[in-house]
C-alpha cells in the first residue's frame, strides 16, 4: 500500500451529550476514489469536515503531507454577502485562479455574472463546483454533489472526476455516480468506520457478508437484543428479497406498457376494460405551452392510467416542473386541453421542503402533537410509525432545526404518505436521502395503489421505478419511452449522434480529397468486433473478484489472496479502460467510413 497523503488516527468527536463517533482510523491514498457510505444522521458531513480541517475533533490526531491542498464541496454552500456568482467563487485566500473558474464555469455552462441572491439552487451548486474544482485540490472532499444537477452536468462532473489525477472521498445517494467513479469504500455504521478496497458496485455484497458475521457473532455470545436491534434498523437480507421481487413486478408492468402503446413516439394509449385499474386519470391532447417566444411543451399527447410510474427528465430548465404543472391542473395549457379523472387525489412533495418549520416537533410534523397518526384510514402510534420511516423512536420531541437535511425529507415523507392518495407527485425526491431511504422510497412507490409522477435526475432511481419515462429536450418535444432512464437514454444516442454529424460542406468547391479508406484493416475490424465481449467478460471478473475481496475476515484469513485478488482488480481495470478508449476510437472511425 502507497503512503497516505491524509490519515487521522484515533478520531473521536463529541456532539450534544455523547460521542458521535469514537477511536476512528481512516487513511487517504494519493488516487484513492472513496464512497463514503452511511445511513442519515450517522455524521457522513461531519466527518469531511473534520477530514478537511474545517473543524477539529475531540480525540485524535490528523496528518497530512506537507503541500497536499485539500478541498472541500459542501452539501448546502452559502452565497449570502455576495452580490454575484463570481464574487463567491473568487473569495477569500483559497480563491482559485481567475482564468481556471472561467473556463470551468464556461464548460459547466454557469454564468458567474448572476446576481448570487437570485441564483436557484442548481447555479449555486454549480458555482460551488466551479470554486472547489479551480482550486486544483489534491484530494477533493464531495458532499452530495450531484443535488440539484441535472443529467448533463452529472455526466460532465464524472467525465472531470475520471480523469482527475488526485483523490476524492464522495457522499452521495445517486447509485450511478459512485458505481462508475469509485475504487474504495468508507463505510461509517453505529460510530465505527470500515474500508474495503472495493468501489460502491460491490458494497451491497460486502456489507450483507458483514452483517451475516455480525448475526453469527451475536448467535454465539447469545445477545438476542443485539441481533435484534440490527434487524429492526437494517433488515438487509429481507428487503433485498423483496426489492428483487419488486423488479420482477416493475418489469412485467413495463411490459404491460408497452403492448398498450402504439407507434414508438405516439403517445396516445389504447384501454382495456373500463375498471379501476385501467382508468385514464389525465388525458393530454395536443397540449402546448409557451413562455413568451419560447415553446416549453410543443404538441403533447399522453395518456396517464392508473398504476403508471412516469419519470420525467431533462436539463434544468427544459420544462420538467411546467410539465408537471399542465398535467396536476395548476398551469393551463395555451393550446390543447387536459382533463383528469374527478376522483383525482394528489399529494405534491417538492423540492422545497416548506412544511419543514425549524421550531416544530417531529410529533408536531406528523400528529399534530399527539400520540397518534392516521395512516390511510388506520391508527398508528408514533413511535410505531417512526421505526417504519428508519427513525429512532426517541425522536419524536426532537425539533426539526437538529435534524439533518436527509432526516428532514424522510420526516416529509412519512407525514405525506400517511394521508390517502391516488396521485403522487414528487420533485427531485431523492436529493439529500441516504441508500436506506432510497430503497425504503422505492418500496413505498412500488406498493403504491395509484399514480406516480417523478422529476429526477436519479439515473438509478428511475431506473429501479419508472414504467415510463418523459423526456424534454428542451425545444418543446416530449419523448416517451417504456421503462427508466437507461431506456430512454438508449433512444436518444442516436438522435445525439445524427445532430453530431458534419455539417455539408460550402458550394465552393473543394479540393480533391485524398484517397478515402473504404473499410478497416482487418485488426481494427477484428478489434471492433470483439472488445464489447471482452469489456463485459473484464466487468464480470472484476464484480467477481469484488465481492470475494468483500469477505471482511479474507486478510486475515488470506493475505497472500487478499493482494492477488486486488492486483487482479486492478490489472483488469486498467485493460478495461484501454479496451473502452480503443473501442470508442474504433467506433468513430467506422462512423466516418458510414
Amino acid at each position: 500500500m502507497a503512503a497516505p497523503v491524509l490519515s487521522y488516527e484515533n478520531l473521536g468527536l463529541v456532539q450534544g451529550s455523547g460521542w458521535l463517533f469514537r477511536g476512528l482510523d481512516l487513511y487517504v491514498g494519493a488516487r484513492d476514489r472513496l464512497a463514503l457510505i452511511g445511513r442519515n444522521g450517522a455524521g457522513k458531513t461531519t466527518l469531511l469536515k473534520l477530514i478537511a480541517g474545517a473543524i477539529e475533533g475531540d480525540e485524535g490526531r490528523r496528518t497530512i503531507v506537507p503541500g497536499t491542498r485539500v478541498v472541500l464541496l459542501e452539501q448546502d454552500p452559502s452565497v449570502a454577502g455576495f452580490a454575484t456568482l463570481r464574487d463567491f467563487v473568487l473569495a477569500g485566500a483559497d480563491a482559485p485562479p481567475p482564468h481556471e473558474a472561467d473556463a470551468i464555469a464556461d464548460q459547466l455552462g454557469i454564468d458567474l455574472a448572476r446576481e448570487a441572491a437570485r441564483a436557484s439552487g442548481g447555479e449555486r451548486r454549480r458555482a460551488a463546483i466551479v470554486r472547489a474544482l479551480a482550486q486544483q485540490p489534491d484530494v477533493l472532499l464531495l458532499d452530495e454533489p450531484t443535488n440539484h444537477l441535472d443529467i448533463a452536468a452529472i455526466e460532465w462532473l464524472e467525465n472531470w472526476l475520471a480523469r482527475f489525477a488526485g483523490a476524492f472521498i464522495a457522499i452521495s445517494h445517486d447509485r450511478a455516480f459512485l458505481t462508475r467513479l469509485t475504487r474504495q469504500t468508507l463505510w461509517l455504521d453505529r460510530g465505527t468506520i470500515r474500508r474495503a478496497e472495493i468501489g460502491f458496485g460491490g458494497f451491497e455484497a460486502w456489507t450483507e457478508q458483514v452483517y451475516a458475521e455480525e448475526a453469527r457473532q451475536a448467535e454465539r455470545l447469545d445477545a438476542r437484543l443485539k441481533l435484534e436491534e440490527h434487524w429492526l434498523q437494517r433488515g438487509v437480507t429481507g428487503r433485498r428479497r423483496r426489492n428483487q421481487g419488486r423488479l420482477a413486478k416493475l418489469h412485467e408492468m413495463r411490459a404491460q406498457r408497452a403492448a398498450m402503446l402504439g407507434p414508438q413516439g405516439a403517445a396516445n394509449l389504447s384501454i382495456g376494460a373500463d375498471d379501476t385499474k385501467t382508468k385514464i386519470v389525465i388525458d393530454a391532447k395536443g397540449v402546448t405551452k409557451h413562455f413568451g417566444d419560447r415553446v416549453i411543451i410543443r404538441d403533447l399527447n399522453l395518456r396517464v392510467t392508473r398504476g403508471d410510474r412516469i419519470g420525467i427528465v431533462g436539463r434544468n430548465g427544459a420544462g420538467k416542473t411546467t410539465l408537471i404543472r399542465l398535467l396536476t391542473g395548476e398551469l393551463a395549457p395555451d393550446a390543447g386541453e387536459v382533463r383528469r379523472a374527478k376522483t383525482l387525489d394528489g399529494i405534491v412533495i417538492d423540492q422545497q421542503r416548506r412544511l419543514m418549520a425549524p421550531e416544530k416537533s417531529v410529533r408536531d410534523v406528523l400528529a399534530d402533537g399527539g400520540d397518534w397518526i392516521e395512516v390511510l384510514g388506520a391508527k398508528k402510534h408514533v413511535a410505531g410509525y417512526l421505526k417504519e420511516f428508519l427513525f429512532d423512536p426517541g425522536l419524536a420531541d426532537a425539533k426539526i432545526a437538529t435534524l439533518s437535511g436527509g432526516e428532514r425529507s424522510r420526516l416529509l415523507l412519512a407525514r405525506e404518505f400517511a394521508r390517502p392518495s391516488n396521485l403522487l407527485v414528487l420533485d427531485e425526491p431523492t436529493n439529500d436521502l441516504d441508500l436506506e431511504t432510497l430503497d425504503l422510497l422505492q418500496e413505498v412507490i412500488a406498493d403504491y395503489d395509484g399514480t406516480v409522477l417523478i422529476v429526477s435526475h436519479d439515473r438509478d432511481f428511475l431506473d429501479r421505478t419508472a414504467t415510463i419515462t418523459l423526456g424534454l429536450d428542451g425545444t418543446g418535444t416530449v419523448d416517451i419511452v417504456v421503462g427508466g432512464y437507461a431506456d430512454w437514454e438508449a433512444k436518444r444516442r442516436p438522435a445525439q449522434a445524427a445532430r453530431r454529424a458534419p455539417a455539408k460542406a460550402a458550394p465552393t468547391p473543394p479540393p480533391p480529397p485524398p484517397p478515402a479508406r473504404v473499410k478497416l484493416s482487418y485488426k481494427d475490424q477484428r478489434d471492433y468486433d470483439l472488445l464489447p465481449r471482452r469489456i463485459e467478460e473484464l466487468d464480470a471478473a472484476i464484480a467477481r473478484d469484488e465481492a470475494a475481496l468483500a469477505d471482511p475476515a479474507l486478510y486475515a484469513r488470506d493475505p497472500a489472496r487478499f493482494a492477488a485478488l486486488t492486483q487482479a482488480i486492478a490489472a483488469a481495470r486498467r485493460e478495461k479502460d484501454a479496451a473502452e478508449e480503443r473501442w470508442l476510437a474504433l467506433a468513430e472511425q467506422v462512423e466516418a467510413l458510414g
